[in-house]
């Protein structure tokens, strides 16, 4: 080791793997590994970012997924207001812990600033870095995920696709980690946990809601929500199409949404919108259950559009374009963007789709693949 300690020695790294979590869907993907490898009875830790704070969006997740409380939770990140703040907050309070811990994997799965600060602050001091979900390729450099993904691939030693056309794009990218193709964990949390969903979640009687005679909407993404024509342009175009097809739109506001709703003086006229119903986001069996019996979907969400084509409901995006191009090549997906015209052509469209389509991330055996990997990593 250095004499100022700015890399670690691979003789000083322990038997541990650090499982970094701070998102919602990072939370849903890493639940089937963290009880894999509790199961296996490997040694690990969970590093929570702190990126996501408000209860329903981590603290219900972790509950409603049978999962441990963190081993450590940072604080500060969330109040960061720009990526390269919050990045670099994160960044810094990993780098502390893993300077302390030594674990000889650090795990990130996605695209989000918690996946880019681990994978930095691990790939700095000579700690492996395995990322789950790797390969994915939206090639919209409008969006702050497609630079993460993009880094952490290419500073990671080992690589878990969901499937060949991940592969294909790290090979074509000449990435130097090694390529795995495990399906993603996402699937295995999603099947799980969709019967403890249907027997736990009462929303449906909550909200008063039949099977089928309603949509979701969730939008959180700042090329949509930050900018006040976008954010509008969703909500008149996605209202006035459940009223098109006759549904009720249940709209799942995610806190920073719900923050630009207030600040644009759109929450009042939100409100009034026909078809349209205000809620705040839910815990994660809460927002299974309601997925799995919705009609139709629609969000500008990476992992709700995966979680949509699992459970065999079609979504349209409210975006340009994607990461997961299977769920188009599938027919289950619409690409929109934000003009109203755009998202009631869409809807009509998906709603009138026969619900057969294959999955394409997978058949829910990615957490085992993952962590049997992990073990190896461990054991070396």
């Amino acid at each position: 080791m250095s004499g100022e300690i700015k890399v670690l020695e691979a003789n000083s790294l322990k038997r541990l793997a650090a499982v970094i979590i701070g998102t919602r869907p990072g939370i849903v993907m890493f639940a089937p590994i963290i009880h894999e490898l509790v199961r296996r009875r490997l040694p690990y830790l969970v590093i929570h970012s702190g990126q996501h704070y408000s209860p329903n969006m981590d603290a219900q997740f972790l509950e409603d997924l049978n999962l441990p409380d963190p081993a450590y939770k940072l604080t500060g990140g969330a109040e960061r207001k720009t990526h390269g703040a919050q990045t670099a907050a994160m960044l810094e309070g990993i780098e502390s812990i893993l300077l302390q811990e030594r674990p000889r994997l650090v795990l990130v799965g996605g695209d989000a600033n918690t996946n880019l600060a681990a994978a930095l602050a691990a790939r700095k001091l000579r700690i492996q870095v395995g990322h789950v979900e790797a390969g994915e390729r939206s090639y919209d450099w409008r969006m702050p995920e497609e630079h993460n993904r993009r880094i952490i691939d290419h500073i990671s030693e080992h690589l878990f696709t969901t499937n060949e056309k991940g592969k294909a794009n790290l090979e074509r990218e000449a990435v130097q980690g090694r390529i795995y193709v495990t399906g993603n964990p996402i699937v295995d949390a999603s099947v799980q946990h969709l019967e403890i969903a249907k027997k736990k979640s009462d929303i449906l009687l909550r909200l008063g809601l039949e099977p089928r005679k309603f949509a979701i909407l969730t939008t959180h993404r700042e090329e949509n929500v930050d900018f006040r024509e976008s954010l509008a342009g969703i909500m008149e175009g996605v209202s006035r199409a459940g009223v098109r097809l006759g549904l009720r739109v249940i709209f799942l506001a995610h806190p920073r949404t719900q923050k630009r709703l207030r600040e644009f003086g759109l929450l009042e006229w939100a409100l009034s919108l026909k078809g349209l119903e205000l809620h705040d986001a839910v815990g994660y069996l809460d927002f299974l259950n309601l997925l799995s019996q919705a009609s139709l979907v629609f969000t500008d969400s990476g992992g709700v559009q995966q979680e949509a084509c699992i459970h065999q409901v079609p979504v349209v995006t409210l975006r340009e374009k994607t990461e997961w191009v299977e769920t188009l090549e599938q027919g289950a997906n619409r690409l929109t963007g934000t003009d109203p015209e755009a998202i009631i052509n869409g809807a009509l469209e998906a709603a009138g789709i026969v619900r057969d389509w294959p999955v394409p991330f997978g058949d829910g055996t990615a957490a085992p693949q993952i962590v049997s990997i992990t073990q190896e990593i461990l054991e070396d």
